[in-house]
């Protein structure tokens, strides 16, 4: 009986790309989740959330778009569609990672982790439409494809990165402040969609449930919410100019802060225009970068070594951190460098 061969390993023995290769499939997924966070929104915001009434097919008797169907058919369907190119980036990514020379266990495991969020972020997409566009399923669908968004910018800076134990570049007060400001966006991403959900963009014309908030209220407490990430972003900057933090986290921060304030500018004109739809979806599209900023901030606050060198050879190398020469007494020689140490600079994404 012919053994079942694993077809990552027959491709592992013909292909191994390059550390490049690897950076552009981690690129190209952090762009296509959010992509169809943008598409999504551009969904409800044309009123096409039940262009394809039905799920998995788009009409109880065709799995694709009809003429009947008109114009909210093919938005609704062309983003369903848009899930495909996106799971074909993330199977770039766990395929890259896989090949490559040394393997790349942990971004491997991190895109088997996406492919698990599209999975179940496709069955709450169907749940949403077969409920009427429930505004908590919705809530749902965004906050999951907001996790996706989580784990495709951790693949993004781990393939950048090498595979020693993290060592911290800023103070223990500076890291403290800046996973409370991560908590505090965090709660500003969720009641964003408490927002969405009790405004007027419910996704299509006719009698659409809307959540039981006062929306002027939770408006309030969203902008609230935003100003204390504002100002906790700015104390972090300052910490980190106090603390001479090094380069990299440094401009993690300011990235942050510019996004935000962007955003905010954003956000008050929406409010003043009555929601104009072209702004609504500028102010989505803000919400997916703000959330990458505030990852990307996160995950500079430590450095992990260079990315670990192609072996000279050809066998493969395990997926481990250069080895180091020491002398007798266990630290390097005198004048020597320590192999990648010449390469090391501070993090930064």
């Amino acid at each position: 009986m012919t053994a079942l061969r694993n077809p990552l390993a027959a491709l592992d023995r013909r292909w191994t790309p390059s550390p490049r290769t690897l950076r552009i499939a981690t690129n190209a997924a952090l762009v296509m989740s959010v992509v169809i966070v943008v598409t999504g929104g551009a969904v409800r915001l044309t009123g096409s959330g039940l262009g394809c009434d039905t799920w998995p097919k788009c009409t109880g008797d065709s799995l694709v778009t009809t003429p009947e169907m008109g114009i909210h058919g093919v938005i609704e369907f062309g983003n369903r569609l848009l899930t495909y190119v996106l799971a074909a980036a993330i199977g770039w990514v766990i395929v890259a990672s896989r090949c490559a020379n040394p393997r790349r266990r942990s971004v491997t495991r991190l895109g088997w982790y996406q492919v698990g969020v599209v999975l179940a972020n496709a069955i709450v997409g169907g749940i949403t439409v077969l409920t009427g566009l429930n505004p908590f399923s919705v809530a749902a669908h965004f906050l999951l494809a907001t996790v996706l968004i989580t784990l495709t910018t951790i693949a993004r800076r781990r393939a950048r990165e090498g595979d020693e134990a993290p060592q911290p570049l800023v103070g223990q007060p500076v890291r403290r402040a800046v996973y409370a400001v991560t908590a505090v966006c965090g709660a500003l991403v969720v009641v964003g969609t408490a927002v969405t959900g009790s405004g007027r963009h419910a996704g299509d014309p006719g009698e659409i449930t809307r959540m039981p908030f006062d929306w002027e209220t939770i408006t309030r407490l969203h902008a609230a919410l935003a100003w204390m990430v504002v100002l906790g972003t700015i104390a972090v900057i300052v910490g980190m100019r106090l603390m001479d933090a090094p380069a990299g986290p440094r401009a993690r921060a300011r990235d942050l802060l510019i996004v935000l304030l962007a955003q905010g500018a954003v956000g008050y004109v929406q409010y003043a225009l009555d929601e104009p739809e072209l702004l609504v979806g500028i102010h989505l599209l803000g919400a997916a970068v703000t959330w990458v900023a505030m990852i990307r901030l996160v995950l500079s606050l430590r450095d992990r070594g260079p990315v670990p060198e192609r072996p000279t050879g050809n066998d493969r190398a395990p997926a481990a951190p250069p080895a180091r020469v020491t002398g007798g007494d266990g630290h390097p020689p005198a004048g020597s460098i320590a192999p990648g140490e010449e390469e090391r600079t501070p993090a930064g994404v």
